[in-house]
């Protein structure tokens, strides 16, 4: 009986010592499905959404034929049950926009520091007042861009059912105006087998 028991020890040892990790690259525009919580493939699907939605509506395509728009894109709101980083949802959506040439951008999560900087050119006494940037030359937004990231989730048995919605809108600050709003729905099936793999 010892003699199992060390020989069971010794097997499973081997076993593991053998079990290595690897790690590689792989393509990041390939669709993960290593679970099903919101991924980087979802990311991706949402962001060719949306620009190419704004991109091509009329409105839009009639309103940056002779001008760039100045937008501020509001960080996306997560009403999901997970933790989802939507800083890159709007990211990723603000940047494709910004690349198409079409709109130019105010990035709102940096004004305190812009007031900090211009305050220590024009009050420190340290910059030449020649060169010092003067308060209240910023450009205004004329519009702003926001959304809200949801899901609903429901389970029955082995299988889980994932559903998400983005939407967006682009207001005319000025006006109030929605000038432009769409969707993208995502869902996601998750089944266990009978072994529970």
């Amino acid at each position: 009986m010892k003699n199992f028991k060390l020989i069971f020890m010794l097997a499973v040892a081997v076993g593991l010592a053998g079990c290595q990790s690897k790690v590689q690259y792989g393509d990041a525009t390939e669709v993960e499905t290593v679970n099903e919580n919101f991924g980087s493939a979802d990311l991706q699907a949402i962001t060719a959404k949306m620009v190419d939605s704004m991109l091509t509506f009329p409105p839009i395509v009639a309103m940056t034929v002779n001008d760039r728009p100045i937008m501020f894109v509001d960080k996306i709101k997560n009403k999901t049950s997970e933790h989802i980083d939507t800083e890159s949802v709007t990211d990723s959506i603000s940047n494709k926009l910004l690349r198409s040439g079409k709109f130019r951008f105010i990035d709102m999560t940096k004004v305190d520091s812009v007031r900090k900087q211009l305050d220590y050119q024009n009050n420190a006494g340290m910059v030449d007042p020649s060169t010092a940037i003067s308060f209240g030359r910023q450009i205004g937004a004329q519009y702003m861009l926001y959304g809200n990231l949801s899901s609903i989730v429901k389970q029955s048995g082995s299988t889980k059912d994932v559903y998400y919605k983005m939407t967006m809108r682009l207001m005319d600050l000025e006006t109030g105006l929605i000038e432009w709003s769409d969707e993208k729905e995502i869902r996601k099936v998750k089944s266990k087998s009978f072994l529970g793999l």
